[in-house]
């Protein structure tokens, strides 16, 4: 299958790029949205390309890239009483949430940032800029390059 393309959200303060960078990978807990639960679950493949994502920043914008590094699996998050993101309708027989593992690729030089994105035609079909709430979200292969160019990524046109 081919490589495919995706964006994730963080809140900086919550974790970061930098923490990814600092740490390499983590797993992506926590989502509670059964359409994103769904693309992490269905249909992220191991090598896929991950916009990190900051949002609840000034503003908010792409900060750097990540890659799947493992596919989706029963996120442990909901099975914990002690947990924001508990769910007591989930079993360990039967989870309804999942979650991948990401790793670190590269933080960007300069963020992308969300007035930036709405203000490039290139990008006006993005689910970002018409779905903006979605946690996690697909991206297509144009909009990934179109946004690693303006970042001046590293990756740019490899």
């Amino acid at each position: 299958m081919a490589r495919q393309y995706w964006l994730m959200k963080s809140e900086p303060y919550v974790y970061s790029i930098d923490d990814l960078r600092r740490d390499g990978t983590t797993y992506w807990d926590g989502v509670r949205n059964y359409a994103a639960r769904n693309l992490m679950r269905d249909r992220m493949r191991i090598g896929d390309r991950v916009l990190y994502y900051h949002s609840n920043a000034k503003p908010p914008g792409v900060a750097g890239i990540a890659e799947v590094c493992r596919e989706s699996y029963p996120d442990h998050t909901q099975f914990d009483p002690s947990s924001k993101y508990h769910d007591p309708k989930a079993t360990e027989e039967n989870p309804r949430w999942f979650m991948v593992d990401v790793r670190f690729v590269e933080k960007f030089e300069r963020e992308v940032g969300l007035p930036e994105i709405r203000a490039t035609p290139e990008l006006s079909k993005m689910v970002l800029v018409n779905r903006s709430r979605l946690s996690v979200q697909p991206v297509t292969q144009g909009e990934y390059e179109h946004i690693l160019g303006m970042a001046g990524s590293e990756e740019a046109g490899r």
